[in-house]
């Protein structure tokens, strides 16, 4: 390679070099362009841009509500054997969208941890699974303890379900929304509702938000 051949290629090089760095300086993003950082916040207060429709504070107290009158209930407290129990959707008919298995999700959870046995839920989600853990083992494909084994899997002695209903008005002076939460315990021979319990809450704003 000549002296002027190398002299073209180094500088060639360092441009090149030096054009990478600049349109990286120019892709960066700076603190403003990230906005504000992520911050841990409490999800049993109310936030300050909080909206009239259902947020984590209100799920958190109806589900709290729940647990705590379920427990307190004849056909808990007073049960000779720990009821079976299974899970029913929870019918949302108010404006909000929501995901509607959270506030079962964490009733289940809270009364899973308190409840002490004294009641027990189906894991009906898992039915599937389990209908082939029961067949590979009854083929003789898996150890079982035969003990445990039964004919059929457990039926629910109750359904767990709830009900929320909402009221919304708009006007010159911003919105209003009630919502009414209700939950129950359903027998599953009788049909009969030995158990339930409501909340209500009234929220308004002069701005909404949206909810996803």
């Amino acid at each position: 390679m000549t002296r002027h051949a190398h002299s073209y290629f180094s500088n060639g090089c360092w441009f090149s070099l030096l054009l990478v760095g600049a349109l990286l300086s120019g892709c960066a993003i700076t603190g403003d362009e990230i906005g504000r950082q992520v911050t841990r916040v409490d999800p049993s207060k109310e936030l300050s841009g909080a909206g009239t429709g259902i947020e984590s504070n209100n799920i958190l107290a109806v589900a709290d509500k729940m647990v705590r009158s379920m427990l307190k209930s004849p056909a808990i407290s007073q049960a000779k054997h720990a009821p079976t129990i299974a899970l029913l959707a929870v019918k949302n008919n108010t404006r909000f969208p929501i995901n509607k298995r959270i506030f079962l999700a964490l009733m289940k959870a809270r009364l899973n941890s308190q409840a002490h046995g004294r009641m027990r839920f189906l894991a009906r989600d898992e039915l599937e699974a389990i209908r082939k853990e029961r067949k590979i083992k009854r083929e003789g494909k898996a150890d079982a303890d035969p003990t445990k084994k039964r004919r059929s899997v457990a039926g629910a002695d109750y359904f767990l379900t709830g009900r929320l209903e909402g009221h919304s008005t708009v006007g010159r002076k911003g919105v209003s929304d009630f919502i009414l939460y209700t939950f129950k315990l359903v027998d599953t021979e009788s049909s009969v509702e030995v158990w339930e319990d409501l909340v209500h809450i009234k929220k308004e704003g002069l701005d909404d938000i949206v909810y996803r």
